[in-house]
């Protein structure tokens, strides 16, 4: 049980890792600002690095369906928050959607490990 909690915990600071990246990427102005650019590279390599670890632990399909859909919302809400980007309301019904898809998978599918 506290392996499968580690690697939860390893799963959500490897999101928080590229979604920070990805916000570096959008600071770094397509590579031309050196602390942005830097902070987009490292950043994304600990995210990988680190759902390497979590994959000893949580199936691909989950940790992998995990990242795409809390990644996909946070970095909505970032780009909203932080980058001013705004959020339209077809763009909120599918985030909507995405959340009930990683609660309804990590709630109910035999494919989750609990």
């Amino acid at each position: 049980m506290r392996s499968l909690l580690v690697a939860y915990a390893l799963l959500f600071i490897a999101i928080v890792a590229e979604i920070f990246g990805t916000t570096m990427l959008a600071r770094s102005e397509q590579f031309t600002r050196l602390w942005p650019t830097l902070g987009m590279a490292v950043s994304y390599a600990l995210s990988f690095y680190l759902l390497t670890l979590v994959l000893k632990t949580i199936p691909l399909a989950i940790a992998y369906a995990l990242w795409g859909g809390l990644g996909i919302v946070l970095t909505t809400l970032v780009g909203s928050m932080v980058l001013k980007q705004p959020i339209d309301v077809p763009a909120g019904i599918g985030i909507f959607l995405i959340l009930a898809g990683v609660v309804i998978i990590n709630g109910w599918s035999a494919a989750a490990t609990h």
